[in-house]
């Protein structure tokens, strides 16, 4: 069985040699705002590419609307790029600027991004600060029920792919909620 492997990185040589040893895709928590040569690695391996909102502060004009600008030059800098349109996943950033507050917006406006945008959606909160904080300042290896809710809701409202660290607990959770919210048939 072949896995595929993501390479989290925003740098363009990193992302280079790990496509050479193998990667089949690039997770950019920058959108391609910190090294331009990056979109160029990833239009010519052809690998899709995950484009994060981030930035370095959680001072926003107004939260959808930074965000989505924000996007909307990431995509823009991946065309240009020769990334395909086929190749692009976003990824409002759970975490990356935002205050919790913020995050929690976020995700209860997810079917935003699915109306503005037609990509996959991707939505990291595993662990997230802001999982801790709602519940009463837990640890990180507490935050699995956080975790799993925040992943449910997130597929009721759109995500298609999440990133998880608890991957057997999480992938259940996933099965169920995508044969409520896409359907299910038996077998």
């Amino acid at each position: 069985m072949s896995i595929p492997i993501c390479i989290d990185t925003y740098k363009a040589r990193v992302a280079e040699k790990a496509i050479e040893a193998g990667a089949s895709m690039i997770n950019d928590v920058w959108g391609l705002q910190q090294d331009p040569d990056l979109g160029r690695v990833a239009g010519e391996s052809g690998v899709p590419i995950i484009l994060t909102h981030n930035q370095r502060n959680t001072d926003y004009q107004d939260l959808f609307d930074d965000i989505f600008n924000s996007l909307d030059r990431s995509i823009e800098f991946a065309l240009y790029s020769g990334i395909s349109q086929a190749k692009i996943i976003l990824d409002p950033g759970i975490g990356f600027g935002k205050t919790p507050a913020g995050n929690l917006e976020i995700l209860r406006n997810l079917d935003l991004f699915k109306a503005r945008y037609s990509k996959p959606l991707l939505v990291g909160t595993s662990r997230k600060s802001v999982i801790g904080i709602v519940l009463g300042g837990l640890d990180v290896k507490d935050r699995l029920e956080g975790t799993l809710a925040t992943i449910a809701l997130a597929i009721a409202k759109g995500a298609d792919l999440v990133r998880v660290h608890d991957v057997k607990s999480v992938s259940r959770v996933v099965r169920m909620s995508d044969a409520i919210v896409r359907g299910w048939e038996p077998g």
